[in-house]
């Protein structure tokens, strides 16, 4: 399974392997690998995770987060991080919410010295990226790493989080808040869309690609009960890339498309150009609605109330 977008490509490079050695060998020389003392190992909490058992803090104070998802679960659990990797750079979402923060450098290739510098008391991520040097991230600090199955795993996730936080009060208090929403936008909406079909697709990496009904935004506009067209149906990641020859697949009564940066936003250009783009009624009908993609396909809970704003936004009022 491998994450989707321009955000989710991992390449494990070479030099960093020796970049890792250097960092831990002089880590070594100057007592780097840090033991927990017999006070903390008496105030911390055993819990199990995809490489084994760990002993977390019980209350952790300095938390590193090596990809955007574990940092916005952690902080709508009340826990903020001292530090985070990102697949690009933080969302503006994230940066406003999270305060000062060190960035880490990208998820693939976070900088360990710099994790190391900081000093943190738990170290979490996704095992897809951190798996390769789990090894090197134990040494400096508790760690434990979560499988992320694509964008329909996005619930499951946040709960692994909440369940190494020792957070789960918080958690159900989170999911109570996101139903509640739920049916509040349900109320709001009442029958008007009864019959309404709504298509999602996302300008990224040369391309367009649709989120399906089970993807991250997909899901909730299924919570919501909005019918999606036939042809965006779920598939196991999520997703699935659009040919030009398919154009039409996007067809809808309303479309929301996401961008998040000038390339993107060169893409979607691109595709209005094409004959068949202007075939579509949704399109005859200027029914495109334009929305972040860095928030349509985040995956956590604080995105989550984002996306119901937004249908708010352009479906309510």
């Amino acid at each position: 399974m491998q994450f989707i977008g321009k955000k989710f490509k991992f390449k494990f490079k070479p030099f960093f392997v020796t970049l890792l050695i250097t960092i831990l060998v002089v880590a070594c020389q100057n007592q780097a690998v840090r033991q927990p003392t017999n006070s903390q190992q008496a105030d911390c909490r055993t819990v199990s995770h995809l490489m084994g058992e760990v002993c977390v803090p019980k209350m952790p104070r300095r938390l590193v987060a090596l990809d955007e998802i574990t940092l916005a679960d952690a902080l709508i659990l009340g826990v903020p991080s001292i530090g985070a990797a990102s697949y690009d750079e933080l969302a503006d979402y994230l940066v406003e919410k999270s305060g000062d923060i060190e960035f880490l450098g990208t998820s693939e290739q976070p900088s360990l010295e710099k994790i190391y510098q900081l000093n943190p008391d738990l170290i979490m991520g996704i095992k897809l990226s951190a798996e390769a040097i789990y090894p090197q991230l134990s040494q400096i600090a508790p760690t434990a790493l979560g499988e992320w199955h694509g964008y329909p795993s996005w619930r499951e996730y946040f709960n692994f989080v909440a369940s190494v936080l020792g957070k789960e009060a918080e958690a159900k208090t989170v999911w109570e808040k996101y139903d509640r929403r739920i049916e509040e936008l349900k109320t709001a909406l009442g029958d008007r869309l009864e019959n309404t079909k709504i298509s999602l697709a996302y300008a990224c990496c040369g391309g367009i690609s649709v989120d399906t009904e089970n993807s991250f935004s997909g899901s909730i506009l299924a919570d919501v009960g909005i019918r999606r067209p036939q042809s965006q149906g779920a598939v196991d990641d999520g997703m699935f890339i659009l040919s030009e020859e398919r154009i039409l697949d996007l067809d809808a009564d309303i479309l929301f498309l996401s961008v998040f940066d000038e390339e993107s936003e060169d893409i979607l250009a691109d595709w209005q150009r094409k004959p068949l783009w202007n075939q579509l009624q949704v399109v005859q009908n200027q029914r495109v609605y334009l929305v972040n993609g860095s928030i349509w396909r985040a995956g956590d809970p604080i995105a989550a109330n984002l996306v119901i704003d937004d249908l708010y936004k352009y479906l309510v009022k």
